[in-house]
């Protein structure tokens, strides 16, 4: 195993293409334009390579140190997040595709990059003055906002497409007073703002762009973000699919099995579902072709399980730690309330991959794949250094949460005992005196940053001396604080040296290419919540729901579920959580529901996910569809189908909270009764694979089929009666009947067809 520097000596010079465009594209036409000669057009789009490249780096680093000391208000925080973030957008996505290597509309990316930084950086400066004059501003506020907010909207539609920047733009015109009092009844006519009123909420203060969103995304979602890129370069990636190939690589259906399991774990960190089927699925993909799945399966099971990585604790997809900001409880939800809540649903949803990858591989008679390069068994041992520091960073934030150390400064520690651990890897092609003299520097700069002599307070003191102002880096009061002061310095003085400077270098972009569509997405959902708050629709949706729900709180959750699915499309999954959150997250506040408050976020977490398998806006399946050759709808189809047990939990954990490991009360559980749930779930998933597959023991007729699909239904369904003061789980014992009698069925039909087959003759 290698990490992903070692093959190569890496500079600042030779170091990886910039931030990848939205899409590839051939170079335009002469009609299109006059194309520059190759030296000018080299020189600029190196300039531009330079300028992205040191824009992740800061961006990066400002993060790390701002979220761990917090020197600034919170709107100049996040306004010089969005003044970093928005740039790199701006120069990394280009206007449209066909345009990218059209020297004249890169200098129109260049100036849309430097207006994005003015209209942030404006807030920066004069951010403490607008909270004085509120409801009064300027012509000037005015025209930074209107413009600022475009910006927002066109980079949200280079980063993620037009499906946000639309519902944005929506809500705008919805919340103008022109409109508002002359909108029908059922769209919740309200009193209306002017455009005045509209730049304040959603631009100038912290309620819009700069408001709970893109907050969240700065205090800790990027900070997780970085530590997955860092995880990456760890060469954490290609040690799990190797190990996964390993264990499953020779079963039944294997290269799918493989899939599940490196998805699971690699998407459990990332949280992108798209990013983690690009990741594992160029691996996956072509070994399940190669092993009989036809093209659109192989990308519908690699869509499946990426998107179901956001599901699984410890990270998911940063969803617990905005669970933790959004859920209004007394008293407050915890992480480990959180982790444990999920852990068991998201289990469940990989079994169902698990053995409806297996029940079909067995129906199709796939052949296991061998690797196109052969996995060594020395690379891919448990104990391996890389699954030393994958297991062991990741081991080391969950047990930093747990100890009840804050999200972001968990997954900084972390972050600095994975770095430590890169430095130091076996493979990486250094010398034993480098790597000690690397130690003793490391010690050293922990030393120096605990008694308050670091590079940033030695900037801060040169500063004063040249201009009389000083840098807001404050005086370290412990030796946490000079960890994370180190930290920083260690990624400084790495990207120094020739030893470690492609690393540091790989993460830093990688954390760009994914923290930026995060960036643009946050800052464009705020505009929604910003608006949510001041018109009707945000006690609206509510009412016209919780009546639905006294009749009959099925139908109220089918109703959620399609509104969850319809505003998750095409969204990335922290965001598309938020914004349901704001939207829909108010109707299970109502007491009369009777739904625990984290089962009901977990249920609209779970159909925000769920908007990545179902078509038509499919995202992870068009990731996978690429890669696999098919039919993007066919594979969005196939997606869904696999993907369905993920469509039922949440009906599933609602009505049996014991699933999520609390009572209907959300208090303790009752033990018996979450071994109860937990069993009934199983034989319901394992009911409902077989059927869908064909599979059990043999191939399976329709009779066969619908009795597994009707033992699923029962199994799945929580209805009880009384006897005699205990609850009796009559359609559990119906449904576990029907399935005992199916695998009976099976069982004697395979030994049946066994027993038939002749006995094969031996060559002469």
């Amino acid at each position: 195993m290698t990490t992903r520097n070692e093959s190569r000596d890496v500079s600042v010079d030779t170091a990886e293409a910039s931030l990848p465009s939205a899409a590839e594209a051939s170079p335009p036409s002469a009609a299109e334009a006059s194309p520059p000669s190759a030296a000018d057009k080299s020189l600029f789009e190196r300039g531009l390579h330079y300028v992205v490249l040191s824009l992740a780096i800061v961006l990066s680093l400002y993060v790390l140190l701002e979220v761990n000391f917090s020197t600034m208000s919170t709107l100049a925080q996040l306004a010089l997040f969005a003044a970093i973030g928005l740039p790199i957008c701006f120069l990394s996505y280009p206007l449209h595709p066909r345009l990218q290597h059209v020297t004249a509309v890169r200098w129109l990316d260049v100036g849309l990059a430097i207006l994005s930084v003015a209209c942030c950086g404006y807030l920066v400066v004069v951010g403490s003055e607008l909270g004085q004059r509120a409801a009064n501003y300027t012509e000037l506020d005015q025209w930074v906002a209107g413009v600022g907010l475009l910006l927002v909207l066109e980079a949200t539609r280079r980063a993620i497409g037009l499906a946000l920047p639309l519902l944005a733009i929506l809500f705008i015109v919805y919340a103008h007073e022109s409109v508002a009092r002359d909108l029908p009844d059922w769209l919740f006519p309200h009193g209306g703002q002017d455009w005045e009123a509209i730049f304040g909420q959603t631009y100038l203060r912290t309620e819009g762009v700069f408001g709970t969103a893109l907050n969240v995304m700065f205090r800790y979602v990027f900070l997780f973000v970085l530590f997955g890129a860092f995880l990456e370069a760890s060469g954490a990636t290609q040690y799990i699919i190797s190990l996964a190939t390993r264990l499953f690589g020779t079963k039944s259906g294997g290269p799918a099995k493989v899939s599940v399991l490196a998805s699971g774990l690699m998407g459990s960190l990332s949280g992108s579902a798209v990013a983690n089927a690009a990741t594992t699925g160029t691996f996956t993909i072509p070994l399940m072709r190669s092993s009989g799945f036809k093209p659109h399966i192989a990308g519908a099971v690699e869509a499946a399980a990426s998107s179901g990585g956001a599901l699984m604790p410890p990270v998911m997809g940063a969803g617990a730690y905005m669970m933790l900001e959004i859920i209004n409880r007394n008293p407050p939800v915890t992480y480990l309330e959180i982790m444990k809540a999920a852990l068991v649903p998201a289990v469940l949803y990989y079994l169902s991959l698990f053995l409806l990858v297996h029940f079909y591989a067995r129906r199709v008679h796939t052949v296991s794949a061998q690797p196109a390069t052969p996995v060594d068994p020395e690379e891919t041992r448990i104990l391996s250094f890389e699954g030393l520091t994958f297991f062991g960073s990741l081991g080391a934030l969950m047990g930093l949460l747990m100890v009840g150390y804050s999200p972001f400064r968990a997954v900084t520690y972390a972050l600095a005992l994975l770095v430590v651990m890169i430095l130091f890897n076996p493979a990486m092609r250094v010398g034993i005196a480098t790597r000690l003299a690397s130690l003793l520097g490391i010690v050293a700069l922990l030393v120096a940053a605990r008694f308050n002599f670091t590079i940033f307070h030695l900037a801060s003191s040169l500063t004063v001396a040249v201009s009389g102002r000083e840098l807001p880096f404050p005086m370290l009061g412990s030796w946490d604080d000079a960890i994370v002061a180190t930290l920083a310095e260690v990624l400084i003085v790495g990207l120094l040296m020739r030893a470690w400077r492609g690393t540091i270098l790989d993460a830093f972009q990688a954390t760009s290419r994914s923290g930026i569509a995060l960036i643009v997405a946050a800052s464009c959902v705020g505009i929604v919540i910003g608006l949510v708050s001041r018109t009707g629709i945000g006690t609206g949706v509510p009412q016209a729901i919780i009546p639905l729900a006294g009749n009959s709180l099925f139908l109220a959750l089918v109703a959620i579920m399609v509104c969850s699915i319809i505003l998750g499309m095409g969204l990335p999954s922290a965001v598309s959580y938020l914004l349901l959150a704001t939207v829909i997250g108010p109707v299970f506040a109502d007491p009369s529901l009777g739904v625990p408050i984290l089962a009901a976020h977990l249920f609209i977490f779970y159909f925000g996910m769920m908007a990545m398998v179902t078509p038509p806006v499919a995202l992870a399946a068009y990731a996978t569809a690429s890669i696999a050759g098919s039919s993007v709808m066919q594979t969005g189809l196939a997606s869904f189908r696999f993907a369905l047990v993920g469509f039922t939990l949440p009906y599933m954990f609602v009505y049996r909270p014991e699933l999520l490991l609390m009572a209907a009360d959300g208090g303790p559980p009752n033990i018996l009764r979450v071994l109860m749930a937990i069993t009934a779930a199983v034989l319901g998933i394992l009911a409902l694979a077989a059927g869908m597959a064909g599979f059990y023991f043999h191939r399976l007729g329709w009779g066969m089929r619908t009795a597994l699909f009707i033992a699923a239904a029962l199994a799945l369904y929580p209805g009880q009666f009384e006897m005699s003061g205990y609850h009796v789980p009559i359609s559990d014992i119906a449904g576990l009947s029907i399935l005992a009698v199916v695998t009976s069925l099976s069982w004697r039909q395979r030994e049946r067809r066994a027993t038939d087959t002749p006995p094969a003759i031996s060559p002469a």
